[in-house]
């Protein structure tokens, strides 16, 4: 082989492809703490046990369907007052959903109660059946009857219920 084809042959690809290191995304777990009976940190198992719920969002032709679990489920099982028992002094809780990136939105808790306003804001770990992309998750609140996407906080981490006094 000459020296010019050696030289060459030393550039050319091997056969065997570059290592790449791979990155394994951080567990999904979701903390509820604050004014709670039962404060939680749920992991993707402890949200897969809880009631399921798909909600459909169309943006023209387009549906995109998420699922995941009710935030009044996880404020349920947190000891937050719901349904018949939310009156009073407890209409006064509030909740502040935050995000990894320091991004947070707040919500009454009687808005998060489906008995009391009918919605279904969602704690979403799948869309249209795949985990959620990076971007995006590993979860995701969806907030279906706003009417932008401002409150639909990506990479969910925390639910933080307070309790306003006058």
């Amino acid at each position: 082989m000459t020296p010019v084809a050696l030289a060459l042959a030393c550039l050319l690809p091997t056969a065997q492809p570059p290592q790449v290191p791979r990155t394994v995304p951080a567990a999904a777990t979701l903390t509820v703490a604050g004014a709670v009976t039962t404060p939680l940190t749920l992991t993707p198992a402890d949200l897969a046990a809880l009631p399921r719920t798909r909600i459909e969002l169309k943006d023209g032709a387009k549906t995109t369907v998420y699922e995941g679990v009710l935030v009044g489920e996880i404020l349920a099982k947190a000891g937050v007052p719901l349904g018949a028992g939310l009156h009073g002094q407890d209409l006064t809780r509030a909740v502040l959903a935050g995000a990894a990136d320091g991004y947070r939105v707040t919500f009454s808790v009687g808005e998060l109660d489906p008995a009391l306003s009918r919605s279904e804001i969602l704690v979403a770990d799948t869309v249209d059946g795949h985990p959620l992309p990076e971007t995006q998750g590993p979860l995701r609140l969806v907030v279906p009857r706003d009417s932008r996407g401002a409150r639909s906080v990506r990479m969910l981490q925390r639910l933080d219920v307070i309790l306003v006094k006058p």
